[in-house]
């Protein structure tokens, strides 16, 4: 018999923490949701994988592998709990981080407010130096100045240190030699220069990332060291990969150099698993739904491919307001921020409408229902009131839900809107499931896609209870439930290969290309991204590279992204270039500009290992199977009817191709699902569940 041979995944969400052990040998799968921990998130990482162990019977040594995704990196953006951070800009732009595009996100809101900058004024230095935007040296770098800043530096006792000086993505002379003296002087501080954090033009997005990753340096640094010693004193001696952005995994060592690609570890997970079960079972469009505790977010497949954007905001000062943020350059798969997690607060907004978040109540303290001093009404508590849920069995039953407490919770709201309990808390469920159909029919809408072909795949803790919901605001006919659903994020994280991408702007029109140029551009690029993915253990032969190209054009301020097989380009490539770029053109904007030239402006280099085979993976070893319902609860459907007894079942029981027609409710440990009435359900490939609209539903 072989030896054990175990993947370990782990996903730290805003109130949950999620753990999931892959026993490749057998398919076995084990898993642990635990509450996360404030301040340190990574002690509950460290009691969670002891659980686990002792749990599963699964010695520290069969880890092979370890991969890990977190919303620190989130969270410390949005608290603005970061490092003491200063920032190094040419002479005359230590402002455009304050003025930004000049944009308003709101034309109508006239007291709106920006985010402000994560660095103060007076931790914005000016240094004299300018390099032109063909590479040329205008003004050398004024290095006696720059060591006297040190020594304000210094004085001020920062702990970080952004360098942006313009178009060092072009030539990064200038940054490179800034970096050597302030790494001589301030011997310790952690240093992000822009042409390696963000190598592309647009000087208030790449300002704006580089100094975020400045910022959030010294906590990542601390908190990967933390979960690494404690991997270690474990007995685990397997490679940590860290979960990015963008779907692929990376080395500890890159995840510190370069944390705010970290910044959507975790709902990138709950994509990736979406993406692999829709595959499973020969769904090519798939709408992957993740909802957890303290938002959902929602990932759409184009042509069986998850979309990868390199404009991104976080910390908004309004939800759901693209502008409103601060403007990040980095990749990440193209997430849909829809609304609002379990643990989301309902309350009446400044015109006296109920609202459900962005505020939640976290794991500390959390829902009312938790019973851990919580006391405003939450979404769990609404889905607990309702019947949705099982107060003896969430979270496998290590958290007891207190029925009373979520009805006391929901006692005021309900009486400021003069509304029975019950009535107030199904209006509260029924407003999340709008609001979150909405949000994706309009993001579904400006890339003209049909949501109504689309396959749901729902994961997180609240996703699988509020699926049907969702799908019927859509028009969507088939939701499919994966097994382990509420840890969907973190077995997603076990499907995503060891990759890195490097991206540098070069602006050209394709018939003006310096071939000899550019092809040295994307060889230094891929010389660099191999070096990245090959420190993480992978063989030369088994990594790939790929090539995505922004293209526009000329005149234009947006570009589309034109896939294009890695090679060295050569003349004969020009007219298959333009091809593709009209191709994705005409599929995003409907039209061409016939006749007008087009140009290449950023060049994007991906390398990657080969995904992890998971196929075989086995939640239901040991299971006993039955037909037979564990009980049945009364669950209300509709405000202006009774509650309806409805059969509940246990999901580790259903047989292979049992089927039944809702309602029904299906629990799991990490989560419950609810087959709405009109609905069918039926155990399908890889033990997923199907959920099929009955026509006229």
């Amino acid at each position: 018999m072989p030896a054990p041979s175990v993947l370990l995944a782990v996903d730290i969400g805003g109130t949950f923490t999620d753990i999931v052990a892959l026993e490749e040998n057998s398919g076995r799968i084990a898993v642990e949701k635990l509450l996360t921990s404030y301040p340190d998130p990574s002690a509950a990482v460290l009691q969670g994988l002891s659980n686990l162990l002792a749990s599963a019977h699964i010695p520290p040594a069969a880890i092979r592998y370890v991969v890990h995704g977190t919303t620190l990196i989130t969270n410390t953006l949005i608290e603005r709990s970061g490092a003491k951070t200063a920032l190094l800009a040419t002479a005359g732009f230590r402002d455009a981080i304050e003025i930004g595009n000049e944009g308003r996100y709101d034309m109508y809101d006239l007291a709106l407010k920006k985010p402000a900058p994560l660095v103060e004024r007076r931790l914005r230095f000016d240094v004299p130096e300018r390099m032109l935007a063909d590479g040329r040296v205008w003004q050398p770098l004024d290095r006696e100045r720059l060591r006297q800043i040190c020594q304000r530096l210094r004085a001020e006792a920062v702990e970080a240190v952004a360098i942006c000086f313009l178009h060092a993505y072009t030539n990064p002379a200038h940054e490179l030699a800034a970096l050597e003296i302030v790494r001589q002087q301030l011997p310790g501080v952690a240093l992000s220069a822009s042409h390696q954090v963000a190598p592309g033009m647009r000087e208030y997005p790449r300002a704006s990332t580089t100094i975020a990753n400045a910022y959030v340096q010294p906590i990542a640094e601390r908190y990967l060291e933390r979960v690494a010693a404690g991997l270690s004193a474990a007995g685990i001696q397997a490679p940590l990969n860290i979960m990015l952005s963008s779907g692929g995994t990376t080395t500890v060592a890159a995840a510190r150099a370069f944390p705010i690609r970290l910044v959507e570890s975790g709902p990138a997970g709950g994509a990736l698993a979406g993406l692999h079960w829709g595959r499973l079972l020969g769904e090519s469009d798939v709408l992957a739904f993740d909802m957890g505790g303290t938002t959902a977010k929602a990932a759409l497949t184009r042509a069986g491919e998850l979309a990868i954007s390199h404009q991104s905001e976080v910390a908004q000062a309004h939800r759901f307001k693209r502008g409103s943020g601060l403007p990040l350059m980095v990749p990440m798969i193209e997430l849909i921020e829809i609304g609002a997690g379990g643990g989301s607060i309902a309350r009446l907004n400044a015109l006296g409408l109920p609202a459900v978040g962005p505020q939640s109540a976290g794991s500390s303290p959390g829902p009312a229902s938790y019973g851990l001093g919580g006391s405003a009404p939450t979404v769990t508590d609404a889905d607990l009131i309702l019947g949705y849920l099982n107060s003896d069995y969430f979270a496998g039953g290590d958290i007891k839900l207190d029925n009373n407490a979520a009805r006391n919770a929901f006692a005021d709201f309900a009486a400021a809107l003069e509304l029975p309990l019950e009535r107030a808390a199904w209006g509260v469920q029924q407003l999340v499931n709008e609001n979150m159909a909405a949000a994706a029919r309009v993001h579904a809408a400006e890339r003209g896609l049909e949501l109504r072909r689309y396959c749901m795949v729902a994961t997180g803790g609240a996703g699988p209870a509020h699926a049907c919901g969702v799908a019927q605001g859509l028009g969507i006919q088939r939701v499919l439930i994966p097994p382990a659903a509420g840890v969907g994020s973190a077995f997603g994280f076990l499907t995503a290969p060891i990759a890195f991408d490097f991206t540098r702007s070069y602006v050209a029109r394709l018939d003006a290309l310096d071939l000899r140029a550019l092809n040295a551009i994307l060889a230094e690029l891929e010389r660099e991204g191999r070096r990245i993915v090959e420190a993480a253990g992978l063989p030369a032969a088994a990594i790939s590279a790929r090539l995505n190209i922004d293209m526009r054009y000329v005149g234009q301020g947006y570009e589309v992204r034109v896939p294009f097989p890695k090679q060295t380009l050569t003349a004969r490539h020009i007219a298959q270039l333009q091809r593709l770029f009209e191709k994705e053109y005409r599929a995003f904007y409907g039209k061409l500009a016939a006749g007008l030239p087009i140009e290449a402006v950023n060049w994007r280099v991906l390398i990657s290992g080969p995904p992890p085979q998971v196929s075989g993976a086995d939640f239901s070893a040991g299971a006993e199977f039955s037909d037979a319902p564990v009980g049945s609860r009364r669950v209300c459907y509709h405000p202006e009817k009774s509650p309806r007894a409805t059969p509940v079942y246990r999901r580790e029981q259903l047989r292979p191709a049992w089927s039944a027609a809702g309602p029904v409710i299906i629990e799991e440990a990490a989560s419950t699902i609810a087959v709405l009435p009109g609905w069918t359900a039926q155990v399908a490939a890889g033990g997923c569940l199907l959920l099929t609209r009955e026509e006229g539903a």
